[in-house]
């Protein structure tokens, strides 16, 4: 098979495709003949060295591809060879062969091509975790994004739409913000130009049920001055560092406040199973009647793979960066 190597700490430039002796299939697993894989900011982490796979898992970066079952082992009875999916796996999507867990794996929606599929499962499986198994966000709710035009805060904004919550953004940019609305952002705040804050306690003066926030720093304290009591802020990374403001005690227990750390990649693989299948039942068919889509901001072939890292790592996107074979 061949598969895309690194060394750790290495430059995006560095990054090499190299061949090597194909998969075994295991019990209980399948095996999937890569079409396309997404790239995720994990994987730059990961090249750094600063985001090692879970034990057990393939040092090989990826984290999400779509493809076609090439080989099922004979414990399993919910896909066959000849399968279109798309799904997780915790390390090894950067090559032509993936052996994963069938529960991680979902049927691709009926016309969707494989580079669609293979920006999907990360995040909006990302943002469905988020909004509702951690936030239980509920319809005429309000939602605040930060990092809208990501790809986890675009699944994230058109998530609310979806299920009737309201939501506000934060981007760098009017044409991010653009995207934003028309993914159903109601709430577009530039933070080079305006404080998110003050904007939101003019529009929201009741203020927000749930912030998904993916950056930290010093929007910790400024998250709590516009939540909700009883609120929820989520945090699935630290854009501005690893030490966020100091937090303002009086502020968090005067509004009862929750303030919820959460990754994907190194959940159980049982957790990830009920993931996938409450999404798939909540969500899927809407991919097939275009009531959600998956925005796909540059699609490349494998030759390019250094690009997205260098566009991951400077912030460069609007949507989801996805490699074809």
């Amino acid at each position: 098979m061949r598969y895309v190597d690194f060394e750790k700490g290495c430059s995006p430039s560095e990054l090499v495709i190299k061949e090597r002796e194909g998969l075994s299939l295991a019990a209980g697993k399948v095996k999937v003949d890569v079409k396309a894989f997404g790239v995720n900011r994990a994987d730059t982490l990961q090249r750094q060295g600063n985001y090692p796979p879970p034990p057990g898992e393939s040092e090989i970066l990826g984290l999400e591809v779509a493809g076609v079952v090439s080989e099922v082992a004979s414990d399993v009875s919910t896909f066959k060879e000849g399968d279109e999916v798309f799904g997780l796996v915790a390390g090894g999507g950067y090559a032509t062969e993936v052996v994963v867990n069938p529960a991680h794996l979902m049927p691709i929606p009926k016309g969707m091509p494989f580079f669609e599929a293979a920006g999907l499962a990360e995040v909006f499986l990302t943002a469905f975790q988020c909004l509702r198994t951690i936030a239980h966000v509920k319809p005429a709710e309000r939602a605040l994004i930060h990092g809208g035009a990501s790809g986890v805060g675009l699944a994230a904004t058109q998530l609310c739409r979806y299920w009737g919550v309201h939501s506000a953004v934060t981007a760098s940019s009017q044409n991010k913000l653009n995207l934003c609305e028309s993914n159903g952002a109601e709430h577009l705040i530039n933070y080079k130009q305006q404080k998110f804050d003050d904007v939101l306690k003019k529009v929201w003066p009741e203020g927000v049920d749930m912030v998904l926030d993916m950056v930290g720093g010093d929007y910790l304290n400024r998250n709590l001055k516009i939540l909700k009591q009883d609120g929820k802020v989520v945090y699935l990374a630290m854009l501005a560092g690893r030490y966020a403001d100091n937090l303002d005690m009086a502020m968090l227990l005067g509004k009862r406040a929750s303030i919820i750390g959460t990754t994907l990649r190194n959940r159980s693989d049982a957790y990830k199973a009920d993931l996938i299948r409450d999404f798939a039942n909540v969500c899927l068919p809407a991919f097939e009647n275009k009531e959600l889509i998956v925005n796909i901001d540059t699609h490349y072939s494998i030759e390019d793979i250094s690009e997205p890292h260098v566009r991951l790592e400077n912030n460069d996107t609007q949507g989801k960066l996805v490699l074809s074979w």
